[in-house]
């Protein structure tokens, strides 16, 4: 059948309709785009309120520890006090969820959050929706949350945050250093301020993640949106040289010391002579890391610059040495030498002890024999032998604000004072680097304070440390011959350095007295003008250990300063079974320690019995779930073996004469904080049961 054409007839009064519409539509949409309200809506505001919001996921700060483990610095959990003041928050008058009676909320707040109660109530009067409590209420421990909320106050909240916290607050706070955030900002990260946390603070701080997502008008986040999140990094942990043990060591020697005697300031510093490790640094005035009550915000370590005094003949003597002109057995006339218009003498005021070797002279630390040497070596030559030991210039220690010193000479005045470390200026890690060389037959090691760096997320190690060799600066004869000398100075019992001899290890050591520049340039004549020091190194057969220590203007006993720095030695000789005694032990007498772990106390103590160690039981339980020293150590017949079995709780056995380590030990496998004060045994103790803390004394 064939198809017929068919017409489509179109009202022209429909079509004009629909052309009219188009246009209003798009007359409507123009002028909507371009205003600023329509329909009572405010279209700016719409669409800001509609559209993507990121949130930042701030990273968790990396934690910094000891070498032996133990936590210097790490982030907790801390919360800010908040009070809601606008009654519209509260829709049942039987549960008010604002603040309703401030004068009752203000009391109550004030002594817990350590504010005033005026001012507190200052804050509670605010005509705004809800105000922070601070400063007192900001970043406060979960303790005092939980005093807070047994008050059970309206409209008193929290908003939970973080900060750092230093476990052992006081231990070593110019290494550690601290962080904070900004006070006025709560969202700012923390960040270093002083010390390790400066110095590492882009390690430490991690890398902040973020979640971008779209909200609507009211804020709520849209449904069924695409979100974009990408995780926060949590920093770096980083492991500090510090051995908790030596610190502790120091620092109860330091805190010792001061008790009863005055100085401006005192700096101990202690330093693994073959690897540069610095295992200790001490120095009163101190600070609590916690509090904050910092006065001086620079390291003694690195950044003090001072006139070293006799300790720098070490090297005036080593630098006659190694130029070949040194003659241990000549004599030369001591007491007083005129050098230019400028007379040089002798410590016991210019009387010297007449005709006597250079060997002889190092022992009393003479100054003419020094100047004698370094007048003969000549300006270049000494200069040249001090740089090259690295006075003058930065160490490159991972420190903040480290001091370079200064050891420029021009005229001979200056060169015979420097023989004998006046009119020049080093610092303590300057000391310690230099001193080195006489540890490793001539060669100069850096020191160091970061062991490693840890990923903290995966455990990967990122950073090791590798041994620094600087280069060789003296033979291995003349080091020899030096130690000889510095032995002298302790045990020939010529000045008062025999009060640094020791019975359990033998020490060489240079004591050093400096006299103090004014603000004019000129000496100081006062009673007590002075910065005392001294550089040991020990064993003396073959030096494992250096320390240096530092004192301006002591004031007190001598023997007392002396005394500190014998204690320090003896307690890491001990810790670290380098004594005279333990070298002399019967091989017969060492037993190897099995692993006990898992096994029954009971029977483990029957074997342990004819071993005749001394077995410490820690709880009360049947099993032994943890020991020191662990398997594969050694002890000798009648030492401790301590076993921790699986006990809900741990008495405090009788310490009562026991050694600062044994005590140490014991603290640390049952975790109980600790006091320790004195050296020495136990001669009494108390436990603090609530407080989980375990003071003792030692003598």
């Amino acid at each position: 059948m064939k198809r017929k054409n068919s017409t489509i007839n179109v009202n022209i009064f429909v079509f004009i309709v629909l052309v009219f519409s188009f246009f209003a539509i798009v007359i409507k949409l123009s002028f909507v785009s371009m205003a600023k309200e329509t329909d009572g809506i405010d279209l700016t505001a719409f669409v800001e309120n509609r559209n993507t919001e990121t949130e930042v996921l701030q990273a968790k700060r990396g934690s910094i520890y000891s070498v032996d483990g133990e936590i210097l610095a790490q982030n907790v959990n801390a919360y800010t006090v908040i009070a809601y003041l606008s009654p519209t928050r509260t829709k049942d008058p039987e549960n008010p969820q604002h603040v309703v009676d401030k004068e009752k909320t203000a009391e109550a707040l004030a002594p817990i959050i350590n504010m005033d109660v005026d001012t507190v109530l200052n804050l509670l009067n605010r005509d705004v929706y809800q105000v922070e409590l601070g400063p007192g209420g900001r970043d406060i421990s979960s303790l005092i949350k939980k005093q807070i909320e047994a008050l059970h106050l309206p409209g008193i909240d929290f908003i939970e945050t973080s900060k750092r916290y230093y476990p052992l607050s006081t231990f070593a706070p110019y290494i550690v250093g601290f962080a904070s955030r900004d006070p006025d900002d709560a969202s700012a990260p923390i960040t270093g301020k002083m010390g390790i946390e400066a110095y590492y603070d882009e390690e430490l701080q991690g890398k902040d993640g973020y979640t971008i997502y779209q909200k609507d008008a009211y804020g709520y986040t849209l449904p069924n949106v695409t979100t974009i999140t990408e995780p926060a990094q949590a920093g770096e942990d980083i492991y500090l040289t510090i051995d908790s043990n030596i610190q502790l060591y120091v620092e109860n020697g330091v805190k010792e010391l001061v008790k009863n005697n005055k100085m401006d300031w005192l700096t101990v510093s202690v330093m693994d002579a073959k690897t540069g490790a610095i295992l200790a640094s001490s120095s009163d005035p101190s600070f609590n890391l916690n509090k904050l009550d910092v006065k001086d915000y620079l390291n003694p370590l690195t950044s003090y610059q001072y006139e070293p005094g006799s300790t720098m003949k070490i090297f005036s003597f080593l630098a006659s040495m190694e130029a070949g002109k040194y003659d241990g057995s000549a004599k030369y006339h001591s007491g007083r030498k005129q050098v230019d218009n400028a007379i040089i003498q002798d410590f016991n005021g210019g009387r010297g002890w007449g005709d006597i070797t250079f060997d002889v002279g190092f022992a009393y630390s003479s100054n003419v024999a020094a100047t004698t040497l370094a007048l003969d070596l000549g300006r270049e030559e000494l200069y040249n032998y001090y740089s090259n030991l690295g006075f003058g210039r930065k160490t490159g220690i991972s420190l903040p604000n480290e001091g370079a010193g200064d050891i420029d000479i021009t005229y001979r005045v200056e060169l015979a004072t420097a023989s004998f470390g006046q009119g020049i200026t080093t610092t303590p890690i300057q000391n310690l680097q230099a001193l080195s060389i006489l540890a490793n037959e001539g060669m100069e090691i850096q020191p160091y304070i970061v062991e490693k760096i840890v990923n903290s997320d995966t455990g990967d190690v990122v950073y090791q440390h590798q041994l620094t060799e600087l280069g060789q600066k003296a033979s291995k004869e003349n080091v020899d011959k030096m130690l000889s000398l510095m032995y002298d100075v302790v045990y020939s019992g010529r000045t008062d350095a025999r009060n640094y001899k020791n019975d359990n290890i033998v020490i060489a050591g240079k004591t050093g007295t400096a006299q103090i520049a004014g603000p004019d340039g000129k000496y100081l004549d006062g009673t007590y003008d002075y910065i005392r020091s001294f550089a040991g190194v020990f064993p003396y057969e073959d030096p494992q250990y250096i320390i240096y220590v530092s004192a301006k203007r002591f004031v007190g006993n001598y023997k007392d300063y002396a005394k500190m720095i014998t204690s320090i030695v003896e307690e890491i000789a001990k810790y670290k079974n380098i004594s005279k005694s333990i070298e002399k032990v019967d091989e017969s007498k060492i037993i190897t320690i099995d692993n006990y772990i898992n096994s029954d106390y009971a029977v483990v103590e029957e074997k342990l019995k004819k071993l005749n160690l001394d077995v410490v039981k820690l709880g009360s339980g049947k099993y032994i779930v943890n020991q020191y020293p662990l398997s594969g150590k050694t002890l000798l017949a009648g030492q401790k073996l301590y076993l921790v079995t699986n006990s809900a709780s741990y008495d405090i056995p009788n310490i009562k004469g026991w050694s600062y380590n044994e005590v140490l030990t014991l603290c640390k496998l049952i975790k109980v904080k600790y006091e320790l004060n004195g050296n020495g045994n136990v001669t009494d103790y108390t436990y603090d049961t609530e407080g989980n803390i375990l003071k003792v004394n030692f003598k």
